[in-house]
Order: structure tokens, then C-alpha cells, then sequence
């Protein structure tokens, strides 16, 4: 292979969309920063990405003329996953099923030089293009973590019997499933990327493979040129986001908050909405402190943006995540975090960019959050400190970044093959 040969690359990105944020945004990110690199023909799924790719692609026609897309439907049964909500794995599985089908279609067209199975990022379906005739390469990688056993009761009844069963299913499958093992032996310690370390030791405990940390998300947009100022005498002004059901535990937060001294001058800004916005509501009444905690519910992008330039820090208190992408949005907006040391917040946020809190009890975790709230709001010159850390931090986030790393391991696999 030639230094700075395009290769011809397939890629699986089930979800995929310049206009949607999770693993949308995901799908999007690499493929737009890969392109750079390499031609890709790429296969999506057709009801969720099929419209925004086209939309971008007649809107911007001189981009991308190097990616040829390609969608499948994915037959869905919205009635049955009320009931059995793993049912979505059975037609999911049919959809990369098909996907296969195709691509080795496209395999005798085009001759790929690699295939990567890319979104969505769970382990539990690796799909099948790791079968092609060609080296793979698989991730980010995510999933292989378990919910935090000590804080089953903090989630409620119905929470605690959910991830109590999450956590059993994912041991079993982590352990047993053929598939995700085969996949990754296929991608092998270069192409295997994992969202977070621990992902990577889940790799290496359960399949042997000692893969590479890429945290899945990246800058969704351009780092502010200066951080945040908090006036003298101004509260504290604490930004929340994320959908409200059990794992994200808001729950926790607002325990730390009501046990702040009264010296302490703060506000809570909350965004997003689910299941359990009228219980957090009622537990911030209950608390004595709804007075101070604004629920701004679900807000258009642009707005959200602007509830987060003008706040101080970002808390975080998810039990289950992997990086999310408020995490990198936060950075860029020079947000300070105060988040829980585990899960994809443990490799993203360091000593220059926020606080992290042990995964220790619920009670001290309460407790610990309450100290690092309450440290930033004592020492304004630490916090504008981690404020221009957040702002550096984020810039390594950036997407061409990522997709270099990717590139390299690309190259890395077909110059095994040529060796080999």
C-alpha cells in the first residue's frame, strides 16, 4: 500500500443524520471526517437517516462526492417492544442480516480494501461484515459495563429490578455471546476501538483483545473563545442535562444540593424531560430547594446552547452512560464538570477540567458532590482555572482528530494483510 493511498472502505452506520445528536451524531462524525481520508460506500438504515442524508447532500452538493450511501428499512413491530422491549434486537438483527447481504453484493462490485462496522455503538450486535474477505475493524466499541450495584436502590423499585436484570444480561452475554467475540478477534488488537477504558478492559477480560480507547463522541461544533464569567455576588448557575429516567439519577443531585450550606449561593438549571420530571420536581419541593431549580424541559438545540454558555458548571450525574455528547458541548462552552469517576466521563474529564467523585455509596457520593459544588462556588479563581481547561480539553474532541485515529488503524490493518 501506498503512503497516503484512499482506500476503499465499506462501513455499516445504521444511524447516521447531520441533523440528529446521539449515535446519529456519531454515525455523521466519522463518516464526515473519514471521507477526507478514504471513499466510502456506507449502508444506513432508511426510515431514520435516509431523509437528513439527502437533505445535506442537496444542500451541499460539493461534499462528499466521495461516499455513496446506500439504506435498508428496518421492519419494526412498535407494539410488541411496549411489551418485550428486547424484541427491537430480533428485526435489529434482521436489519444487519440484510445489510450483509448487501454488502457482499457491493463487495463483488467495488472490491473493498476494508470494512468497519461503525453505529450503533452497543457490543451486543457486531453485525456481520467481520465475515467479508477483508480486514475489519469495529467501533467505538460500548456496553461492557454494569450499573453500579451499591446504587440499585437510588433508582427506585422498578429501576433497581431493570438494571438488576441489566446487569445479570450483560455478564451473560458479555461471557457467552459467540458473535461480539468472533467480531472483535476478527478486528484484533488494531481494529478493535473502544469507547472507554472500560470498554477496552471488558475487551480484554471477556475476549481477549487488548483494542484502543476513542471515546465515540466529538465536537459537535466550535469551541468558545472565552470562558464563562461569574459576576461578584451572581449564583452559582449549575446546568443539568439529559433525559430523566432512573440511570441518570438527577436524583442525586438534588440530594447534594439541599445539603449545601445556606452561604452557598447556586441555581439549578435542568433540561430534558422524561418518566420522572414530575418525580424530581416533587423530590426538589420535598427538599426545600425547588425555589432555586429552574425545569426548562426539552429545548431546541440553539436555546439549550445558550442556557449552557451562561452557566457556570455542568453536573453530571448519569449511573449508566457511556461520553454523551453535553460532555464535550459543556468543554466547549468552557464549563467546568462535576461528574461521577466512571463510565466514559472517567477518560474525558481530568484534573484540568472538572471534578471527579468516586463511585464509592450513595450516601458519600451525595456528600462528595456537595464538596466539589461548594469548592467551585468558594474559589471563583479555580473555577475560571478548570473553565480554560474545559475549553482545551474540548479541542481534542475535534472530529477530523478522531477520524485520523481511525485512518491509522485502517492502514494498520491492510499492511497486516499485505505483510501477512
Amino acid at each position: 500500500m501506498e503512503e497516503g493511498q484512499r482506500l476503499k472502505v465499506l462501513v455499516s452506520a445504521y444511524t447516521c443524520s447531520p441533523y440528529q445528536g446521539s449515535e446519529h451524531a456519531v454515525g455523521w462524525g466519522y463518516i464526515h471526517s473519514l471521507a477526507r481520508y478514504h471513499d466510502l460506500w456506507v449502508i444506513a438504515e432508511e426510515e431514520k437517516c435516509r431523509a437528513d442524508v439527502e437533505r445535506y447532500l442537496d444542500e451541499n452538493p460539493w461534499e462528499l462526492d466521495n461516499v455513496h450511501f446506500y439504506f435498508i428499512r428496518k421492519q419494526r413491530n412498535r407494539r410488541l417492544r411496549k411489551f418485550w422491549p428486547p424484541s427491537y434486537y430480533w428485526y435489529y438483527r434482521r436489519w444487519h442480516q440484510q445489510a450483509f447481504l448487501l454488502a457482499a453484493r457491493l463487495h463483488d462490485e467495488v472490491g473493498f480494501d476494508l470494512a468497519h462496522q461503525l453505529t450503533m455503538v452497543g457490543f451486543r450486535e457486531p453485525g456481520y461484515l467481520w465475515q467479508l474477505p477483508v480486514p475489519f475493524v469495529w467501533g467505538p466499541v460500548g456496553g461492557m459495563g454494569l450499573f453500579p450495584w451499591r446504587f440499585l436502590p437510588v433508582v427506585g423499585v422498578h429501576g433497581a429490578f431493570y438494571y438488576l436484570g441489566y446487569n445479570l444480561y450483560n455478564l451473560l452475554q458479555m461471557r457467552l455471546a459467540t458473535r461480539p467475540r468472533q467480531a472483535a478477534q476478527k478486528a484484533g488488537s488494531k481494529g478493535l476501538l473502544l469507547a472507554t477504558p472500560e470498554n477496552r478492559e471488558g475487551a480484554l477480560r471477556y475476549w481477549g483483545i487488548n483494542g484502543t480507547v476513542l471515546a465515540e463522541v466529538g465536537l459537535p461544533g466550535k469551541v468558545a473563545e472565552k470562558t464563562p464569567e461569574r459576576q461578584k455576588g451572581e449564583p452559582l448557575r449549575i446546568v443539568w442535562t439529559g433525559l430523566h429516567i432512573p440511570r441518570k439519577a438527577l436524583n442525586l443531585g438534588l440530594n447534594a444540593l439541599a445539603r449545601l450550606d445556606r452561604d452557598v449561593s447556586w441555581e439549578l438549571h435542568v433540561l430534558g424531560e422524561g418518566p420522572l420530571s414530575a418525580k424530581w420536581k416533587g423530590l426538589a419541593d420535598d427538599l426545600g430547594i425547588s425555589n432555586r431549580c429552574r425545569f426548562h424541559g426539552w429545548l431546541p438545540r440553539e436555546q439549550a446552547l445558550s442556557v449552557m454558555a451562561q452557566g457556570h458548571l455542568l453536573l453530571i450525574t448519569s449511573l449508566r452512560d457511556l461520553t454523551s455528547t453535553v460532555t464535550i458541548e459543556a468543554l466547549a462552552q468552557g464549563l467546568p464538570i462535576v461528574c461521577l469517576d466512571h463510565c466514559g466521563f472517567a477518560a474525558v474529564v481530568d484534573e484540568h477540567c472538572g471534578i471527579k467523585v468516586p463511585v464509592t455509596s450513595p450516601g458519600k457520593v451525595v456528600n462528595d458532590l456537595a464538596d466539589a459544588i461548594a469548592s467551585l462556588d468558594r474559589d471563583e479563581p479555580r473555577r475560571l482555572r478548570l473553565a480554560s481547561g474545559a475549553l482545551e480539553r474540548a479541542r481534542e474532541y475535534d472530529w477530523y482528530g478522531k477520524g485520523k485515529m481511525i485512518d491509522e488503524a485502517y492502514r494498520a490493518k491492510v499492511r497486516d494483510l499485505v505483510e501477512s
